[in-house]
């Protein structure tokens, strides 16, 4: 029998940092993760302060953004150019582009967009044509933008407060083009309520759906199980389920847990 280290901590160097908006930063990390893709996770570690789940928005150069909200997230922020970042990974079930797909809708909430650019990315290298809904409290609140005019067929903006693109949350956009334009998959991340109506929508017009499912993770590899909802782990089964496994699950868009793994509805 033969013992080996399976989920090991890399360290590497930050490579490039891109301020995005006025909390959310991008981190460009001085490797590359050729079998990193697309919904797929990094633990990111930061010595003496704490771990945390940052979802990959590429692989080459291995890329983060990071939103200022919390104790380990706001050290992360703190990182210069030459700094050392440690992580595990890539961990987790990532979004598939089945064969024969034609065109795809990717919709991002929040910095839920991150995953869904690298996802863009990678269908339009192969082939696939990709539409985005981006969607924000406000028009500061946008990220990312730029990256997918670059590698989007069309990209529809949406916003809270209607100070950028159209006013509402993404299913003003999401609802007409599931209705009248046809896609092969619709891929979703961001809050579970807005994933929720996505999933919905999409089982009702009976098109495919992806969604990446938004828990509290302490260890990323199915040990803690903090991340529990109905009895799936959503490190390891997930984060990536289908729409019609997400909707089977009661919790989904209507409870989650804490830190200390209270259920909070």
């Amino acid at each position: 029998m033969t013992f080996g280290i399976i989920n090991p901590i890399y360290t590497s160097k930050v490579k490039k940092i891109i301020q995005e908006n006025y909390r959310v930063k991008t981190i460009e990390i001085d490797n590359n993760i050729p079998k990193a893709l697309p919904g797929q996770f990094l633990m990111v570690w930061i010595p003496g302060v704490g771990e945390r789940p940052m979802s990959i928005g590429n692989n080459f150069p291995l890329t983060i953004s990071v939103a200022d909200v919390g104790k380990v997230s706001k050290e992360i922020c703190a990182l210069k150019v030459g700094n050392k970042i440690s992580y595990r990974g890539p961990l987790g079930k990532e979004f598939v582009i089945a064969p024969k797909t034609k065109r795809v809708l990717v919709i991002g909430g929040g910095y839920g967009i991150v995953p869904m650019y690298f996802l863009s990315k990678c269908a339009t290298e192969d082939g696939v044509e990709a539409v985005a809904v981006v969607g924000g409290r406000n028009e500061k609140d946008i990220i990312y933008e730029k990256q997918l005019f670059a590698v989007c067929k069309e990209v529809f903006l949406t916003t809270d407060d209607g100070s950028r693109g159209k006013k509402g949350t993404v299913m003003e956009e999401v609802k007409w083009l599931v209705e009248s334009k046809k896609f092969d998959c619709v891929y979703c991340c961001g809050p579970e309520r807005m994933m929720e109506a996505v999933a919905k929508i999409c089982s009702q017009h009976r098109v495919a759906c992806q969604v990446s499912v938004e828990r509290y993770m302490k260890c990323g590899i199915g040990v803690c199980g903090s991340c529990d909802i109905n009895g799936k782990f959503a490190c390891i089964d997930g984060p990536v389920m289908s729409g019609e496994q997400a909707l089977s699950l009661a919790d989904f868009g209507k409870a989650h847990r804490d830190a200390s793994g209270v259920l909070h509805k």
